[in-house]
């Protein structure tokens, strides 16, 4: 009996050991729980939001915003490609960080080396994912673009001038009735000013003119008009005849606006159908002949507006300001660089026709135009005869109070084309204002209006 009871002991007791050995002991309840679950990196997002207006000094310092939904924390990895505005490459970082559970966070990613002034793209990569692409600027008001005035700058434009004193302007002034009221009533001007080149017939201009009506002197202001699109509505300002403080003139310069519009009552006073005369595209009009260039003409016809306001009593021309935007931001730094008359303040936005050495290597409208109407002129041809229209040069000239902007993801202006100008200009660095539109394209800056009414209103 005995040994039976040891038999089945001994064979217990072997059960029990190659259970062990099987790995079928009993789990605890802490072992039941289910494993952990993977994190879900497609989950992640990342952004990359505006700090500083994205402008810096020596470095970048780009924030990328992480935010991680999964219950787990991940691991992100960022890289940053930068290039030039050029599109030369300058660099890649690389960076990472831990972003915990149910939890964002952001981080700042900059450059080991320091970047020379200028503009930069930055191509945003986290988990290989493309968070963000924008222009960024470095110390944008110490970028150096010397002007490249030809050895006759001066003269040709004073040959410009004198061309113009020659021409009679035989200014016509016609009531805008609906417009006008007992405080200002509105005119359409049409006046003559300097053929298309050294020769041939005065152009016809025009534009809306409001004068106070309370016999006093009033602050002159000239409005300048952006580049001109194909449409049945001309978008020139007829402002009804309230209040103002400014006898005010809107200009519309040769082939632009009310000059190549049918007559109707979208253009209130002009009785002719007007024609456009230069081609299918104003900036490539005489391309090439500085003389016939349509900018010379253009240039010469906001002169003429400022000799036109000087001519009316209601006109302070001891306050006199002017603004427009895109062309208009090139005609306003013409009009204060070639005028007769000193201006008190000006404001430019996001101006055209700047520094065009380095914006035929950038792109933007200016270079594609002058690309493709360069024919058999070399390249350093070409930028001598557009160095006489270059806003940097017209800028050495102006020594008033400046408003300028630029948007930095501007493709048809890019910002260094409107930083080179403000630079070059001859103003103190105290009267001197700059508005970045981080984000912005073409148009106008957040606050660019209040900016503007309080640089003109605090000099009136």
């Amino acid at each position: 009996m005995k040994k039976t009871r040891y038999y089945i002991f001994a064979l217990a007791l072997a059960s029990v050991v190659l259970m062990g050995a099987c790995g079928c002991e009993k789990k605890t309840p802490q072992e039941d729980l289910t494993p952990t679950e993977q994190p879900d990196l497609s989950l992640v997002t990342a952004s990359v939001p505006v700090t500083n207006d994205w402008v810096w000094s020596g470095k970048p310092e780009i924030t990328i915003h992480v935010e991680n939904p999964n219950a787990a924390s991940v691991k992100v990895d960022a890289e940053i490609r930068i290039t030039t505005d050029t599109k030369k490459e300058v660099t890649t970082i690389h960076d990472s960080l831990e972003v915990a559970g149910k939890s964002e966070k952001d981080f700042v990613v900059t450059t080991t080396e320091t970047l020379e002034p200028g503009f930069y793209r930055a191509v945003c990569f986290v988990n290989d994912k493309n968070a963000k692409s924008f222009i960024f600027g470095i110390d944008p008001f110490k970028i150096v673009s010397a002007p490249d005035k030809q050895p006759d700058y001066d003269t040709f434009w004073q040959t410009a001038k004198d061309q113009l004193a020659e021409v009679d302007m035989d200014a016509q002034l016609i009531e805008i009735e609906l417009h006008s009221s007992s405080d200002r009533k509105v005119y359409l001007v049409e006046m003559y000013s300097v053929p298309d080149g050294l020769t041939g017939d005065p152009v016809k201009i025009r534009g809306y003119y409001c004068e106070p009506q309370d016999g006093q002197k009033h602050p002159v202001i000239l409005h300048f008009y952006g580049y001109d699109t194909a449409g049945s509505k001309a978008k020139c300002e007829c402002p009804y005849g309230s209040a103002s403080d400014y006898a005010e003139f809107y200009l519309s310069h040769r082939g632009q606006y009310l000059n190549n519009r049918p007559a109707s009552t979208q253009n209130p006073g002009v009785t002719e159908d007007c024609i456009n005369i230069y081609n299918s595209d104003w900036f490539c009009f005489n391309f090439g002949d500085k003389d016939g260039y349509y900018y010379r003409g253009a240039y010469m016809d906001v002169v003429q507006a400022v000799r036109f306001m000087a001519t009316r009593e209601s006109s302070d021309m001891t306050k006199l300001f002017a603004e427009g935007s895109s062309q208009g931001g090139a005609l306003t730094y013409a009009a204060a660089a070639l005028s007769d008359y000193p201006f008190t303040a000006i404001a430019a936005n996001v101006a055209f026709l700047g520094d065009f050495a380095d914006g035929i290597l950038i792109g933007g409208l200016a270079a594609e135009k002058s690309k493709a109407s360069k024919g058999s002129m070399s390249t350093e041809e070409m930028l001598a005869f557009l160095s006489y229209f270059d806003t940097k040069n017209l800028a050495t000239r102006i020594s008033c109070p400046v408003l300028a902007s630029s948007g930095l993801q501007d493709g048809v202006c890019p910002p260094r084309t409107n930083v080179v100008p403000f630079n070059n200009l001859r103003t103190p660095e105290s009267e001197k204002q700059y508005i970045f539109g981080p984000e912005m394209g073409h148009d106008y800056p957040k606050g660019w209006y209040t900016a503007m009414n309080k640089l003109f209103k605090d000099r009136m």
